[in-house]
């Protein structure tokens, strides 16, 4: 059941913006980025994922009903229970997730997006266009869908980017957030799915840009695990059997095609394994209908 805002008051917009600590002037830009949108007053919620958020050499414009809040976590609770924990902070009523080494490429994002969520009430997510400030051609993974040749081009997509998108926060609270269990890897699309089964929509919107620099995701220790084992719960938890099935049975013969590395396998593998024995959490499997709108949406969930 799609859940819509009541009343003629303007959108209010949070942006949660999770960090280590560990990368200050980056921060710095981030939370500056989302302050500085016109017509914004952005509430920014920086989330310490076990550890002290650095104190900012940033501050609110003058004359901006714009706010900065600070929420140190005990520890590291990875990123999907990070950003649940900063969703909580929050009064907006659209959320921004950015990343502390991103920043928005224009002053004119929020204004662009609360536009969007007042006027398209079955509009849950929007998933940024990421650009290489470097001025590189970009991530193929950055655009959300199979047909990634043109990052210019805007689509209806079946999965967004986790550090660069906009997400109605009633539709989000709706599903139950992200999954807290994945750590890190598939949360957005977990979400995703969940969303698109109460009717809602997610877009690649090309002109709501996010800069971030170019870096592989397998610079984290556990991704290879960590991807395989989350697939598999993915599946477990949004599938039904037979889709379920045929969605690993396709990621296993993609992964030995794609991969040549011994020890990525070796890793992939022993994820895929803990995503079969371990609890996946609630399961709650789309319907037909759900999975047909996703096949003429261009992404069946069988890929």
């Amino acid at each position: 059941m799609l859940s819509t805002r009541q009343g003629d008051d303007p959108l209010k917009i949070s942006c949660v913006i999770l960090t280590m600590g560990n990368r200050i002037p980056e921060l710095d830009r981030a939370v500056e980025s989302a302050l500085n949108q016109v017509d914004g007053d952005v509430e920014v919620v920086v989330v310490g994922n076990g550890a002290d958020v650095p104190e900012l050499s940033v501050g609110v414009p003058s004359g901006s009903s714009a706010s900065i809040k600070t929420v140190r976590l005990s520890h590291n609770t990875g990123i999907p229970a990070g950003r649940n924990r900063g969703v909580e902070e929050c009064s907006g009523d659209v959320v921004l997730f950015l990343d502390d080494d991103g920043w928005y490429g224009a002053t004119d994002v929020v204004s662009h997006l609360r536009e969007r969520f007042s006027t398209e009430h079955d509009l849950a997510v929007v998933s940024f266009r990421v650009m290489d400030p470097e001025g590189g051609t970009g991530q193929r993974r950055h655009v959300p869908r199979l047909r990634a040749g043109d990052p210019e081009r805007s689509s209806p997509v079946t999965t967004f980017l986790g550090g660069a998108c906009a997400i109605r926060r009633s539709a989000f609270l709706q599903v139950g957030g992200l999954p807290e269990r994945f750590f890190y890897a598939h949360e957005e699309t977990d979400l995703a799915w969940r969303l698109l089964g109460e009717g809602y929509r997610i877009e690649y919107d090309a002109q709501t840009v996010m800069y971030h620099p170019q870096v592989p995701p397998t610079r984290h220790a556990d991704f290879y695990r960590l991807n395989a084992r989350n697939r598999v719960w993915l599946a477990r938890r949004n599938l039904p059997w037979p889709l379920a099935a045929f969605y690993l049975l396709n990621w296993v013969g993609l992964t030995l095609i794609r991969e040549r590395s011994g020890s990525a396998l070796r890793a992939w593998f022993t994820g895929f394994t803990e995503g079969l024995r371990e609890p996946a959490g609630e399961r709650r499997p789309m319907g037909w209908k759900t999975a047909w709108r996703m096949l003429r949406l261009g992404r069946p969930p069988i890929v």
